[in-house]
């Protein structure tokens, strides 16, 4: 099940809702509990037997490196045994077929495995499963006694699927006492509605041309057709996580919870270093804290920084996907931050600022490109026909056609991805505070507003069958 989906807007969530604000106080973790795994077992009941043999599994980790606290060697065998486990989980799940295919393609065998479907989200509930046993370790985060407490963390249904990646020492406070306002309530659907304008109204109208594009042999569109096609594929991501990140946030506050940023406006950064800072940020948090730093970060000399990061990169890209193109594109950000950590930052960060930002987004596109397409080959022969080495023609009917029909789209999508409108919203605001008269329209339109947008999402899901996400899979 996921957000943009009319049996979660319209039956899921109102039921969870109804249910955790009339339980007593008490009880409301365990309603919250239930909910989750509902939630995680309504497209695959099998699989939520693996979240709760996750959940037991790192809750008996946690409790036993507590007991070892003051014990070194039982201590780290027990956390090496976690992180094997929930590594092998991981891996069993996510990479098998991948490992198996290499070894048969290597060894010339002929292995089977059979097919292994990916149990959604296992990719996040791992890592923050993996984050809560590491925290426990280092002291970062007092133990989870109570078994219950510790499956809400790992299963809370807001960001179960696709993030953010909630640190244990984060909420820990917030599981065991939060407090709801109807303010905090008020401003979680408004954050929810955003999140939900931006993967409906946006993303799944980038996703039909960019799927349009990727699905058209490289050497029959034009260059200006591959362009569109990987400018749409550029925003629909961006609106389509970003979104689901938005609706998570918004779910939280609902039910009294504040999670962290997960995207920051990435595509205004100036240098590839901060885009990854702006970009899904606790999945770069996660590999700085648990990888990088281990390894031993910058504190060693610059080739064992540069090792590190490539290494670090290279792991985040096959995170994404068992694919040699996810780590060609880990890779890829990996070779483009150390080099700019080697100098060319500095320098970067001379030129004129609209030269930076489209360095940025240059590199990004030739990045996303081996991100959306199934192999190389064809990502190579994309790319050729985007900077017109394919012999192709420069315009054709289909770019015609495309940029005809949805050029105001494009338009709207450029204008949300960067803070223009959040800017705006900040002046008004500032006025509202010395004019009565701004705060009265305030406090109609705003309502309406919301409201109009939800209205738009519900008509165009009640419309239409194709609704994509492209974090599902993760």
């Amino acid at each position: 099940m996921v957000f943009s989906n009319l049996v979660f807007l319209f039956a899921f969530l109102p039921i969870v809702l109804f249910a955790y604000f009339f339980a007593r106080k008490n009880f409301r973790n365990i309603v919250l509990l239930i909910a989750s795994l509902v939630f995680y077992a309504w497209g695959e009941p099998q699989y939520v037997f693996l979240m709760l043999f996750s959940i037991v599994m790192n809750y008996g980790f946690g409790r036993g490196i507590h007991h070892y606290q003051n014990r070194i060697v039982p201590k780290k065998l027990l956390l090496t045994l976690s992180i094997i486990g929930n590594i092998a989980i991981l891996g069993y799940f996510k990479y098998a077929g991948f490992v198996l295919n290499g070894v048969n393609s290597s060894f010339g065998t002929n292995i089977e495995l059979g097919e292994v479907p990916l149990p959604i989200g296992i990719s996040f509930f791992t890592f923050q499963a993996m984050s809560y046993v590491i925290d426990v370790y280092r002291k970062d985060a007092p133990v989870q006694k109570n078994i219950f407490s510790l499956a809400l963390y790992i299963s809370l249904f807001p960001q179960l699927v696709a993030g953010p990646i909630v640190r244990y020492n984060t909420v820990d406070q917030q599981i065991n006492s939060r407090t709801i306002t109807t303010d905090k309530v008020y401003e979680g659907i408004k954050r929810f509605i955003i999140g939900l304008s931006k993967k409906v109204l946006l993303a799944n109208s980038f996703a039909v041309i960019a799927d349009q594009a990727f699905s058209t042999p490289a050497g029959e569109m034009s260059v200006m057709m591959a362009w569109v096609g990987i400018i749409a594929y550029t925003l629909q991501i961006y609106f389509d996580f970003s979104g689901y990140s938005d609706m998570a946030i918004g779910l939280g506050k609902m039910f009294g919870f504040d999670f962290l940023e997960n995207f920051r406006y990435p595509y205004i950064s100036k240098s590839i270093s901060e885009f990854w800072r702006r970009w899904h940020i606790s999945l770069g948090t996660w590999f700085k804290d648990y990888v990088y730093i281990p390894l031993g970060g910058n504190r060693h000399g610059k080739i064992v920084q540069v090792r590190n990061l490539l290494i670090v990169w290279t792991i985040t890209g096959f995170w994404h996907g068992a694919s040699w193109t996810f780590m060609a594109w880990g890779f890829y950000y990996g070779a483009i931050i150390v080099i700019e950590s080697l100098g060319f930052g500095k320098w970067l960060s001379q030129l004129w600022s609209p030269l930076q930002h489209i360095y940025v987004l240059f590199l990004v596109m030739v990045g996303w490109v081996f991100f959306r397409a199934d192999n190389f080959t064809y990502s190579f022969d994309y790319l050729q026909t985007m900077f017109g080495l394919n012999q192709t023609a420069f315009i054709d009917s289909m770019f015609l056609l495309q940029w005809n029909d949805n050029w105001m789209l494009f338009l709207a999508g450029i204008i949300f991805s960067t803070p223009f409108i959040a800017n705006v919203s900040r002046v008004y605001e500032r006025l509202a505070v010395r004019a009565k008269g701004l705060q009265v329209v305030t406090l109609f339109s705003e309502p309406a507003i919301y409201m109009t947008l939800m209205v738009f999402a519900m008509v165009r899901l009640v419309n239409s069958s194709y609704n994509p996400f492209i974090y599902f899979r993760f």
